[in-house]
């Protein structure tokens, strides 16, 4: 019978991260389809604190490695933590969330341990007695069942795909692990962790509401000119106001290699779409950009979609949109942004 370990790397204060509950859902869900038991571990500078945060999720054992060297994201450390506590566990399935820092070292400590990995899950079934895992190809275009018979088995659960586990807390006794970190000691030091304000973080991949702006914002208006510091200044209160996360079209991104001038807070990391991310929001609202196939594939986990566009027959007016606004979008935004005081 296969043994489950959920993994996690606790955040600057201590806590488990949404995405780390959501994961650990998908172990509890599993656990019990396959009639096995699970155990926690966590890696942090401190694990007692989310240990109990999740102390009443059934799990068997809560193992963690602590210390001032697993605070921050490392991989030297990580790589370390991680495969010791799946040794500790003898856990023939591990699973943790697709985060940045986990995503980076998960496979990295599998590979330790001679198992096998895959990353961005977004569902787990089992059928006849056996674990299959759902996961994305070529930009969510296609998707494919697998499963495996080599063990260990690594998994990392793409965000938002499972409800993130919610429970009383209680006090858990935690197991201390000790990894066997590099002998010739660690060559990385993590100085400091630079990051936005909350404010200024225009990517937020929790918000209920994405925003997309597209090249048209960016192209000559009924005047005949530009008005790109004015498409910069309504983008950015908008966002601000509404708490969305801003994205964009591959091809708003590429014309500042063609010479023209691009919004300066725009960077690949906004881009969605075929080449770029596929995020998931409630809510889509995409402004002056045309709806073209590479774009909207990365919509495909969008629940409600619209769209502003002068053209009444672009790729949005396809069907690929709930509701498109035949309209100039500058003066649309201008009125939301009234309304919204």
């Amino acid at each position: 019978m296969d043994t489950i370990l959920f993994v996690a790397q606790t955040e600057s204060d201590g806590s488990l991260g949404k995405a780390s509950l959501e994961a650990l859902t998908s172990a509890k869900t599993l656990a019990q389809e396959l009639g096995t038991t699970f155990s926690v571990g966590l890696v942090g500078a401190n694990v007692q604190a989310a240990a109990d945060s999740v102390a009443d999720c059934g799990a068997t054992a809560f193992l963690g490695v602590s210390g001032d060297d697993f605070a921050k994201g490392r991989y030297a450390t990580d790589a370390a933590a991680l495969a010791a506590l799946a040794k500790a566990a003898g856990a023939a399935i591990v699973l943790g969330a697709a985060t940045s820092r986990l995503s980076r070292v998960l496979p990295g400590a599998c590979a330790r341990l001679g198992g096998r990995s895959d990353t961005n899950v977004t569902a787990l079934a089992v059928a006849n007695g056996k674990l299959m895992v759902t996961r994305w190809y070529y930009r969510q275009r296609m998707f494919a069942e697998l499963t495996r018979t080599e063990r260990p088995w690594f998994l990392s659960v793409s965000p938002g795909c499972f409800a993130p586990y919610s429970g009383q807390g209680a006090t858990a006794a935690v197991t201390p692990v000790t990894p066997e970190l590099p002998a010739g000691g660690l060559r990385t030091k993590v100085t400091s962790i630079i990051s936005p304000s909350a404010e200024e973080q225009t990517i937020r991949p929790d918000a209920k509401l994405l925003f997309v702006a597209g090249a048209g914002w960016t192209k000559k208006q009924p005047d005949g000119t530009t008005h790109l510091n004015e498409a910069e200044d309504i983008i950015l209160k908008f966002i601000s106001k509404a708490q969305a996360s801003l994205g964009t079209s591959k091809s708003l991104v590429d014309i500042s290699g063609e010479g023209q001038q691009v919004m300066r807070f725009l960077t690949h990391m906004h881009q969605v779409g075929q080449t770029g991310a596929t995020p998931r929001h409630p809510k889509g609202l995409a402004t002056c950009c045309h709806g073209e196939e590479p774009h909207t594939v990365g919509w495909r986990f969008i629940g409600e979609r619209r769209a502003i566009n002068l053209d009444p027959n672009c790729g949005w007016a396809q069907g690929k949109a709930d509701v498109l606004y035949v309209a100039d979008a500058f003066e649309v935004m201008r009125e939301v942004l009234a309304l919204m005081g």
